[in-house]
């Protein structure tokens, strides 16, 4: 009999499971496409023309391998945020980073704090590092700082996530309760504060990089993945305090973003006046789906994010039906996985054909339910 390769105990008790199914999975088990994609927080106002002109000049190149050290975009990054460019770390989108993060951090067993329900691709990755996921339940749909103080203090901690804007509720807390928060963590708790929605929120509720830059134990993380169009791109970028940030370097992957990748980003930060453009489009949408909510009666969540979570007005059961009878009419949407806030469905903003489409096509599935 053939030897079995040995793998390790941590890696054999992990169940085969991934974070998210993605439309491509699902559409290839209907065998037909979507016909509206409202399902992954993507944009699909697309990049600038200017990034699209940028990758079309690169793409010569693509033998290359991009620069290791991404200098030229955090550089540019840095100029962005009024940091030094060796406080930030590029990577392969948030995913990645969140995967460095934990690597540098967490042990089989470690405590590790979150919401019951926040984002559950950091879960995949504590759970592939062997450590120990302490969660505490969202309050009024926002993640609850107090609780996650709490428990931090708790179990000693060494990592905190904490998304805001929120994913999957698209709710927010103030830039004032995120310092506060920060600053209640004991010094050697990590706080991982995901900003992934930031360019879509109100101004007032992100942190002035100059508010949190100087403590060592809270990074930000962020993306060119939504607002800037770019989820294809896979990349995001990590900041903070100087010393903590090059930790990032010695666990990363150097050739992890590639060339096109690089420069799509770069024109991407510098076409200041599109993003402007795309966040106004993001607005216009939000109110859009929240009124196609509220037709069907929904309880439309008021969102800091590129998507609308609604109240279904019901149980797991009822939004789970909602979704399965948009899906199988070729709407691709999600809902939160957790209870009590899988009583949601979750639609992105988009343009207006495929909300037209949604707008048509929720009203038969309710009508079906009945």
């Amino acid at each position: 009999m053939p030897a079995f390769p040995r793998f390790t105990p941590l890696a054999e008790s992990l169940p085969p499971t991934v974070p998210f199914v993605g439309p491509e999975t699902q559409e290839r088990a209907r065998g037909e496409s979507f016909r509206a994609r409202l399902g992954a927080n993507e944009s699909g106002f697309g990049p600038s023309p200017a990034v699209i002109d940028a990758i079309a000049r690169e793409a010569p190149l693509s033998w290359r391998y991009g620069d290791p050290e991404n200098h030229d975009l955090r550089t540019a990054l840095g100029a962005h945020l009024g940091l030094s460019p060796e406080a930030v770390v590029v990577g392969e989108g948030i995913d990645g980073l969140l995967g460095l993060m934990v690597r540098l951090i967490v042990e089989p067993g470690t405590p590790v704090v979150t919401s019951l329900g926040a984002y559950p691709t950091f879960n995949f990755h504590v759970a592939g590092f062997g450590g120990r996921l302490v969660t505490v339940p969202y309050r009024d749909d926002r993640e609850d700082l107090e609780a996650l103080t709490e428990a931090a203090a708790r179990e000693d901690a060494p990592l905190v996530y904490l998304s805001n804007p929120d994913n999957p509720m698209g709710t927010w807390h103030s830039a004032d309760d995120i310092v506060a928060f920060a600053k209640s963590l004991p010094e050697t708790t990590m706080l991982a504060l995901d900003e992934a929605y930031c360019e879509t929120a109100p101004a007032d509720s992100i942190p002035a990089v100059s508010a949190l830059a100087r403590m060592p134990n809270v990074v930000r993380f962020r993306t060119f993945s939504k607002a800037y169009g770019l989820a294809g791109q896979r990349v995001g970028y990590v900041f903070g305090n100087r010393e903590t940030v090059s930790r990032f370097h010695r666990v990363r992957n150097h050739f992890g973003v590639n060339r096109l990748g690089q420069a799509a980003s770069l024109a991407a930060l510098e076409d200041r006046a599109y993003l402007e453009t795309v966040i106004a489009q993001v607005a216009t949408a939000r109110e859009r789906i929240a009124e196609i909510g509220r037709a069907n009666g929904f309880a439309p969540i008021p969102s800091a994010t590129n998507f609308v979570t609604m109240d279904c007005g019901g149980d797991a059961a009822r939004a789970k039906a909602i979704l399965e009878g948009l899906v199988s009419r070729g709407v691709f949407i999600r809902m939160p996985g957790v209870a009590p806030l899988n009583r949601c469905i979750r639609v992105s903003a988009a343009p207006e054909a495929e909300l037209a489409i949604f707008e048509e096509t929720l009203p038969e599935v309710i009508a079906g339910l009945r």
